[in-house]
């Protein structure tokens, strides 16, 4: 199934008035088709099914990032997900052009785990999550803030810590909402842990972030 089929599936399933909504959702940073979640994930389903056990297609990636639709860039993090297995630490600056083209935080949320999945079983790019977590483009920050979400007892808490510390200070929404969910999910599994990161740094973190994380402690 090539790129020019699955788009022409996602036009005939257009909903203009639909479109409008998701657009304004996303501030009208973005055009859309229309296509739901639901609708999206059934014009997908077969596709990603017949993917399974490929080599990644990174000429696919790019033609649905391209596109103007921003349906099609949700289309290309759900096959990226599907082949997740594949990727390698070369890949890693193929995910960040992507990451830093078109970006918000629909996208960003989805790329954080496959860079994630790298980091977890290549552990030598651990030190270009620290980069990214000093990077001038706080999309790449938020990345590598909230890369380990969902590791439980496999969370590298010395990287998570220094990466977290990088990012301490600060006045933007999404770092100081990524700092918040880091620290809420690693509080399932360590709670005495993100109490002592708390007390340590509160002075120097955001109401938001220790709203977040102190959701479940």
């Amino acid at each position: 199934m090539t790129f020019e089929v699955i788009f022409n599936s996602f036009q005939e399933a257009a909903d203009e008035e639909r479109a409008e909504k998701m657009a304004a959702y996303m501030r009208n940073q973005f055009s859309f088709l229309g296509v739901a979640t639901p609708k999206r994930k059934a014009l997908t389903k077969d596709f990603y099914r017949q993917v399974k056990g490929q080599t990644i297609d990174w000429a696919f990636v790019d033609a649905c990032w391209a596109c103007p639709y921003r349906e099609l860039q949700y289309v290309a993090i759900g096959y990226l997900q599907q082949l997740k297995k594949n990727l390698v630490p070369d890949d890693i600056p193929r995910l960040q052009k992507i990451a830093q083209t078109k970006s918000w935080w629909d996208t960003i949320d989805g790329l954080d785990k496959l860079v994630g999945e790298i980091a977890f079983r290549y552990p030598e790019v651990k030190p270009i999550l620290l980069e990214w977590s000093v990077s001038d483009d706080f999309w790449l920050r938020r990345i590598a803030i909230d890369h380990q979400l969902l590791r439980k007892s496999e969370t590298d808490t010395t990287l998570l810590a220094n990466i977290l510390v990088n990012n301490l200070n600060q006045t933007e929404f999404f770092i100081n909402k990524a700092i918040g969910w880091s620290l809420r999910d690693y509080s399932k599994t360590n709670p005495e842990w993100v109490r002592e990161f708390i007390r340590t740094y509160e002075n120097q973190m955001a109401p938001l972030s220790i709203r977040e994380a102190s959701k479940y402690i």
